[in-house]
């Protein structure tokens, strides 16, 4: 049941039962790229310093350093790295910790790997969806993979050149792009500027009147609170 997610992973997974942790272990690691150990919090967290894997599976209750506290100092480091909770309990307690730990997902003991691993798969394919896909606002969405403009599920037909521009410019949100950077990294040259005007003007007139913002004497940016 190999998936095509599962191979480009790199997993952790700490257990402090020796018996658990090898039988786990031999179900699944051939799924992955990589397949990590740790008999514990401690030994655990130093492993994710050194490997930086994708996905950490924890136990909960453990010697030396429990998974809550673990999942802690992980997401310290790392918020998008990937948490797995396991654990045989199911109190109300628990479960607030975990999300307090920004753990990803809690699951209760006893864990079969075909579950196990259609749940990371999952969480994996959430993760590649929303780490290619730049919300803009208003409705609108960028989507880096298929180089698309998305307005409420939909996709807006625009020009090759179109896509380029507010490929580079939904990189920048925070700031805007020159005029210079705009027309170097669009056009290669250096088009007037009412040929700029013109195609900012059809971009306009595809998305919102305010979709593309004029940095006055400095360039463009995307604003689309509407």
């Amino acid at each position: 049941m190999t998936s095509g997610v599962l191979e480009k992973l790199s997993v952790l997974y700490v257990e402090d039962e020796a018996d658990i942790r090898k039988s786990l272990t031999n179900a699944v690691q051939g799924e992955f790229k990589a397949f990590l150990t740790a008999a514990d919090g401690s030994e655990g967290l130093k492993k994710f310093k050194k490997y930086k894997p994708d996905i950490v599976i924890t136990d909960l209750l453990m010697p030396i350093q429990d998974g809550l506290s673990l999942a802690r100092e992980i997401k310290s480091i790392s918020k998008d790295t990937l948490i797995i909770v396991l654990s045989a309990f199911s109190e109300k307690e628990k479960l607030l910790g975990a999300i307090d730990a920004g753990v990803d997902k809690y699951l209760i003991k006893p864990i079969y790997p075909d579950e196990l691993l259609s749940l990371i798969s999952e969480l994996a394919q959430q993760k590649i969806l929303s780490d290619n896909t730049v919300d803009l606002g208003g409705g609108y969405e960028f989507d880096k993979n298929r180089k698309a403009l998305i307005k409420d599920g939909a996709k807006i037909v625009l020009t090759k050149k179109e896509i380029a521009f507010i490929s580079f410019l939904a990189e920048r949100l925070d700031f805007f792009g020159s005029h210079e950077e705009i027309r170097r990294h669009i056009w290669g040259q250096k088009p007037n500027d009412a040929a700029i005007r013109t195609f900012i003007k059809r971009i306009r007139e595809k998305t919102h009147k305010d979709f593309i913002k004029n940095v006055p004497a400095l360039g463009y940016k995307i604003f689309t609170t509407q």
